[in-house]
């Protein structure tokens, strides 16, 4: 995490005795990476965070995976996945996964049980509604276009707090996600060319106590799920202290870099995680080369998938293609992409653009979930060519 917080009540030297108003010590938490070599963070609990009173195998829904054959450019409609009684976190529809990361997408309308992700961090994007992320650290408050990111191994839940449904890309790493190195300095400062700072960033800003016993919490971890029953409700912490704990950012609150000829995919980085990386695209200033073509030029990643979300406004250099508020674009590594048919003359002479989007660059393949299957435009490839459909040859 950036920068180092303290939220609550904590004694001013670390692994000292800190004691309850009854006299009995507070119990203390050291959740850290890397083995005690990186980011970690000191919870005092009110009861002993180690006491489980069950433990059970539990089977969530499960999708199948399967390669992008024949290799072609995606389209997904996430819209088409709206349903009813959704939570946030079990509901999740998977759509496209590889070994690093799995990226999925939910429309919920009630909170989620309590979760606890030990494969790795989440990054979840807040397309609609609004909600409350409660954590052991205590509640975040995220809207329309904030990030928020989940470290490893933090109970929490997200219970929706608007009238309309709460809409999500949820992006989950096997590791880490974080800025980018190349913005902090060897300490962890956000330096000037990154494209947002420590004043961007919201973290928990008080505890968050509950009194309850025998409490459920969904476990996700590297061999599957478990559902332990907790004596004491994990949010019992009266203070902590460090640089690691959930946090949000806003895609609106990210700093365009713009030049006078086209700016590469990295220009617009915000996080980096194990093999990937994830990229905002915001309303901008364009090109002011007098000779500048704003849109895209047709390019071939060779070594990554692309997967573009798109959130608001209008991307200019998919005009024509069918994309729409929700979609998704995938376009494989072996596939040469690039502005649909026409895009190129239109956009010259354009001072801004109002886009707003999500992108996930892997450099591993992507593979199709069974829910990106079914919401799939499938004439999407053959949109460069003019037309609506075409044949697969397997």
């Amino acid at each position: 995490m950036p920068y180092y917080r303290s939220v609550g009540e904590v004694p001013r030297k670390r692994h000292t005795q800190f004691r309850q108003p009854d006299g009995s010590l507070y119990a203390e938490e050291l959740m850290g990476q890397e083995g005690f070599s990186s980011d970690s963070s000191l919870l005092y609990h009110r009861y002993l965070p180690t006491a489980i009173v069950a433990a059970e195998e539990y089977t969530p829904p499960t999708w199948s995976r399967v390669p992008n054959l024949p290799l072609k450019p995606r389209h997904l409609r996430t819209h088409k996945l709206d349903g009813t009684g959704a939570d946030p976190i079990l509901d999740r529809q998977h759509l496209l996964a590889n070994d690093d990361v799995r990226i999925s997408y939910v429309v919920a309308d009630r909170p989620s049980p309590l979760y606890r992700n030990a494969v790795g961090d989440e990054c979840l994007y807040v397309e609609s509604g609004a909600a409350r992320i409660e954590s052991a650290f205590g509640v975040l408050g995220v809207t329309a276009g904030d990030y928020v990111i989940i470290p490893t191994s933090v109970v929490y839940r997200i219970v929706p707090v608007a009238p309309d449904p709460l809409r999500l890309l949820a992006i989950e790493a096997s590791g880490h996600i974080g800025p980018p190195k190349r913005y902090l300095s060897v300490r962890g400062q956000f330096l000037e060319h990154s494209p947002y700072c420590e004043r961007d960033v919201r973290g928990p800003e008080a505890p968050l106590l509950v009194e309850e016993t025998d409490v459920e919490v969904y476990v996700q971890h590297r061999r599957g799920w478990t559902r332990h029953v907790y004596a004491n409700h994990p949010f019992d912490v009266v203070g902590w202290d460090g640089h690691l704990y959930p946090w949000a950012f806003s895609i609106h609150d990210f700093e365009p870099i713009t030049g006078r000829v086209h700016q590469p995919p990295p220009v617009h980085q915000t996080f980096q995680g194990p093999n990937f990386v994830i990229c905002s695209f915001v309303p901008r200033k364009v090109d002011y080369h007098p000779l500048a073509i704003p849109v895209p030029y047709n390019h071939h990643n060779v070594d990554s998938d692309e997967m573009l979300f798109y959130t608001g406004g209008n991307y200019e250099a998919r005009r024509g293609s069918g994309i729409e508020q929700g979609s998704i674009s995938l376009h494989p590594a072996g596939f040469t992409h690039g502005p649909q048919p026409g895009a190129p003359e239109r956009a010259i002479g354009a001072e801004s653009f109002d886009e707003l989007a999500v992108m996930v660059d892997t450099f591993r393949p992507l593979d199709l979930c069974a829910p990106a299957l079914s919401c799939e435009d499938t004439g999407y490839a053959w949109t460069w060519a003019g037309r609506t459909s075409g044949t697969d040859r397997s």
